[in-house]
């Protein structure tokens, strides 16, 4: 088919994943994004068809009508499991021309019925002992750790088969190889989920892998979250979810005379400790390369197979697996990207400290693990790496912060022959790494390895002045090293939990730096899960026994602000049919335990404004989410068309505004406690009369002007100042709490060398030094909400208030000071952009509005007549409309396309 040089899709995806292997959803959404190269392009109509592997047609839309249209619900015959789909949409624009673009996806098994294995893992007797560490290695088995375990079964095939799909998951994390070759690229897998409930598989193509005559399926587990240390809670014997690692795996081999075998977990494999003495995603991971068997993992390397069935010396003898169980009901395909090692960084330096001792500085924050190369060791040289993420004020590595969790690796060498050491089953928040043993260490012989799960970056964020741009890395950074399976508040130490609190206040942050769309829908079936029976959301997800009990304020709160916000910014109502039943449940939580519309009664704990300068009352914070809450929980019903639930919820969030106003609010437009998370939480939930906005706004100003202009916020009110502000006509105070340096500010911590986003405004202080180490984390993301502003004040790159996916954009540049500012996001519509700067005179601005969008454009102008577009009057430029013009600023209505402003200033 003839394409036109206009409107065409791209970015073709299934369920905000491109060409997913394995899903098990049956209606799947197929989506694309839009470019144009003309101006003013924009679709009139889509087609989508989809056909089987085997050419048979499922689906065909025919010719849909719908310009606002970026993705179409699957609604043909019913999808059969573990087959490949293409698809393939076409797009008509208003010209008549048309495009066309192809992708697939696979679907997994569809369900339980589909599987047929058995959980099995190593004998548990033999993992009730670790041999005692020798010294130099952690001494950590009064804690119970584990040694993590092989698993393998040979098979023969008659010819290698056409395709072959290992359909894989683990109690704990696994890592699978086909006669020696890794299955993927996925690390930490099968990811964080509470096992009670739902237990996540990936699947793998390894056609490739398999060949004819023999092969092996060879798969290593260890505990990872389902038994080992998870949170803050010591480990006991089942405290969370299990006791010791298992598997469950089908490969399945498809062959071209049509037939297809199974090789299934189940009684025949056989299991031996590995030379692992220990993995543990807080404490670490022991390698004895001592214990290594080469070639375990290929066929004629290990029981069973011709020529082999030798003990492992020193590992343990190859034994028959223990069959553990056959439930496979909670098993799910994984609807998220895998965690992936995405990065790799030099070290900025390599400094020895002692005889044998070497600390390296990886100049970043980050989650990962080290690779290490050792040259010339003995057997049994003992290489013991310990991470921090800051050094003390004496120089060494600082480790208070981390509490428990040991977040050291160790090596045990077999002899002088080179190794490389790069630990599989832990990994930790660093930008130090103390390594000790080794008689010299290189820049080249050690390398970070980044880790985290592998959401697309969408977007990007410049401004004329470094240490903004500086902020905005560190946010992205602290994003990075805290999305690994879930939302994560830290990285380094005994916690790494799922708050929902810090990922509601930062979702809009991060939902522009990347796209986090299958990521969250992810995290939310974990936070569905752990809503309890009477409706109160966890304060955590996954839920974890005995951890931080259930319905905080503002925590509790996620559970209704997450869903509501990714449908804005992708469009997708599923986030909404999905989550309602679970928003109304704990909105009628909340009024059933606070019948007077106070919430007052403490069902669960109560974190207020967490790390807040100033405290703000409780009762005040938590009736403003109360009534927040039930106003986003009318208009999801309303758009999923539940008119009689929109109408019953939205007449409680007008009593909960009412009796907000009547109980917390004076006359004069002041809110009881004075704080400025007080009045920031009242104006941006719109929970005042029109009438006293203005003395609240006032308010909000002189407290924020009182306190130098500085913050007093805390978790709940950060990521809501600047918008505020800046909405109330106060940018400049926006600007001025952006650019401050003393504490509490967000360039404080950059000041002292911070390369993430810090827990604390205080976390290190020259007249304190650290805070107390007991909650002094140095990679949080919540605190570093202010990238929202980044892009949408800064920049001015916004949706319109009501927009959805960003059909209708809202260009306002907020300069302040600065000389320059830019963002770019990939939208679900396409590419949005702005770009803006002051020279030579004039204000210089470059808007990019995909196509079948629209954008307003505020533009900053002495003389809005003079405004030009293109080096003509914008009054004649195409593409563009004046809506309104003052003293100061030009306001335009533009179709989609590239433009470039140009106003001059006195």
């Amino acid at each position: 088919m003839a394409e036109s040089q206009g409107v065409a899709p791209y970015g073709l995806r299934c369920d905000h994943r491109v060409r997913p292997l394995g899903i098990d959803e049956a209606a799947p959404l197929l989506s694309w994004r839009l470019a144009s190269g003309r101006r003013g392009d924009a679709p009139a109509a889509y087609r989508v068809r989809v056909r089987a592997e085997d050419g048979e047609q499922v689906w065909d839309t025919g010719d849909v009508a719908d310009p606002a249209a970026v993705g179409a619900r699957y609604q043909g015959r019913r999808l059969r499991p573990r087959t490949r789909y293409r698809w393939t949409v076409t797009v008509t624009g208003e010209d008549g021309a048309s495009a066309e673009r192809e992708s697939w996806f696979e679907t997994g098994m569809m369900g339980p019925a589909a599987w047929t294995a058995a959980w099995i893992a190593h004998d548990p007797s033999d993992l009730d002992v670790v041999d005692a560490p020798e010294e130099g290695a952690l001494a950590l088995t009064d804690h119970g750790l584990q040694p993590a375990v092989r698993l393998r079964r040979a098979f023969a095939v008659p010819a290698a088969p056409v395709r072959a799909r290992l359909y894989v998951t683990a109690r704990g994390l696994y890592e699978a190889r086909v006669n020696g070759v890794r299955a993927g690229d996925a690390e930490l897998a099968p990811g964080w989920t509470d096992y009670r409930d739902r237990i996540d598989y990936q699947v793998y193509d390894v056609t490739d892998l398999l060949r004819t005559g023999g092969n092996v399926l060879a798969v290593t587990i260890a505990d990872g979250w389902w038994s080992g240390f998870v949170g803050f809670d010591p480990r006991r014997s089942g405290a969370h979810y299990g006791t010791f690692p298992q598997l469950l795996a089908e490969l399945h081999l498809f062959h071209a005379d049509g037939t297809s075998d199974v090789v299934a977990t189940g009684g025949d494999w056989q299991s031996a400790r590995s030379p692992i003495r220990y993995a543990d995603l807080l404490m670490g991971e022991c390698h004895d390369l001592r214990r290594e068997t080469p070639g375990w993992d290929l066929p004629s390397g290990g029981a069973g197979d011709e020529g082999a069935g030798a003990d492992v010396p020193g590992a343990g003898p190859w034994r028959p697996v223990r069959v553990t169980g056959s439930d496979r009901s909670r098993l799910t395909a994984s609807v998220a990207q895998p965690v992936r090692a995405v990065r790799e960084l030099a070290p900025r330096s390599v400094t020895r400290v002692g005889a044998d001792r070497f600390l390296v500085d990886f100049g970043q924050n980050f989650a990962g693990r080290v690779r290490l190369t050792v040259r010339g060791a003995s057997r049994g040289d003992r290489v013991v790496i310990r991470h921090g993420e800051t050094l003390d004020d004496d120089g060494a590595l600082y480790t208070a912060n981390l509490r428990t969790a040991a977040a050291t690796d160790v090596l045990i060498a077999a002899g002088p022959a080179e190794s490389v050491f790069e630990p599989r089953f832990t990994y930790h928040g660093f930008r130090y790494a103390e390594v000790t043993g080794l008689s010299t260490l290189g820049t080249g012989d050690i390398t970070g390895v980044v880790l985290h799960s592998d959401t697309p970056w969408a977007g990007e964020f410049t401004c004329s002045d470094p240490d903004v741009d500086r902020l905005h890395e560190a946010i992205g950074w602290g994003q990075r090293s805290n999305f690994v399976s879930v939302p994560t508040d830290c990285p380094q130490r005994d916690e790494r939990l799922g708050w929902l609190a810090d990922a509601q206040v930062f979702l809009p942050t991060a939902c522009l730096n990347a796209d986090v769309a299958a990521f969250f829908d992810g995290w939310l079936r974990e936070v569905r899960g752990a809503q309890s029976p009477d409706g109160a959301f966890g304060n955590v997800a996954p839920r974890l026994a005995g951890v931080a009990d259930d319905g905080a304020p503002g925590w509790g709160d996620a559970g209704v602000l997450v869903p509501w916000h990714l449908y804005r910014v992708y469009g997708d109502e599923r986030f909404l049919e999905r989550n309602l039943d679970a928003m109304c449940a704990w909105v009628d939580h909340v009024h059933r335990h606070n019948p007077d519309l106070v919430w007052t009664r403490r069902v669960g704990p109560h974190f207020a404004d967490w790390l807040a300068p100033a405290p703000t009352p409780r009762d005040v914070l938590a009736t403003a989410y109360f009534a927040h809450s039930a106003e986003l929980t009318a208009r999801a019903a309303e758009v999923v068309g539940e008119a009689e639930t929109a109408g019953r919820y939205g007449v409680l969030a007008e009593h909960v505004r009412k009796t907000f106003t009547e109980r917390f609010v004076t006359p004069d437009g002041g809110i009881r406690g004075d704080t400025q998370t007080a009045y920031l939480l009242a104006l941006a939930f719109e929970l005042l009369p029109a009438d006293l906005v203005p003395g609240a706004v006032r308010r909000l100003v002189e407290l924020v002007r009182e306190a130098g202009p500085g913050l007093t916020t805390g978790f709940l009110g950060v990521s809501l100042i600047a918008p505020v502000l800046d909405a109330h006509g106060h940018a400049d105070l926006a600007h001025a709490l952006l650019r401050r340096t003393e504490p509490p500010s967000w360039l404080h911590p950059l000041r002292h060398g911070a390369t993430t986003i810090w827990e604390r405004w205080d976390g290190y202080t020259d007249e304190r030094g650290f805070q107390a180490a007991a909650m002094n984390s140095f990679n949080h993301y919540a605190l570093g909400s202010i990238g929202e502003w980044l892009y949408r004040g800064v920049a001015g790159l916004d949706q319109a208030p009501g927009s959805v996916g960003y059909r209708e954009l809202l260009v306002r540049p907020r300069p302040g000071d600065l000389t320059s500012a830019g963002a770019r996001y990939e939208s679900v519509r396409g590419t949005v952009a702005t770009r803006w700067s002051r020279r030579d005179g004039a204000f210089h601005l470059q808007v990019t509005v995909p196509p079948g969008a629209t954008a307003t454009v505020h533009i900053p102008a002495d003389d809005p007549g003079g405004v030009r577009e293109g080096g003509v009057p914008v009054a004649e430029a195409a593409g563009v409309r004046i809506i309104g013009a003052e003293p100061g600023e030009l306001r335009c209505r533009t179709a989609s396309g590239e433009y470039r402003f140009t106003a001059e200033l006195h």
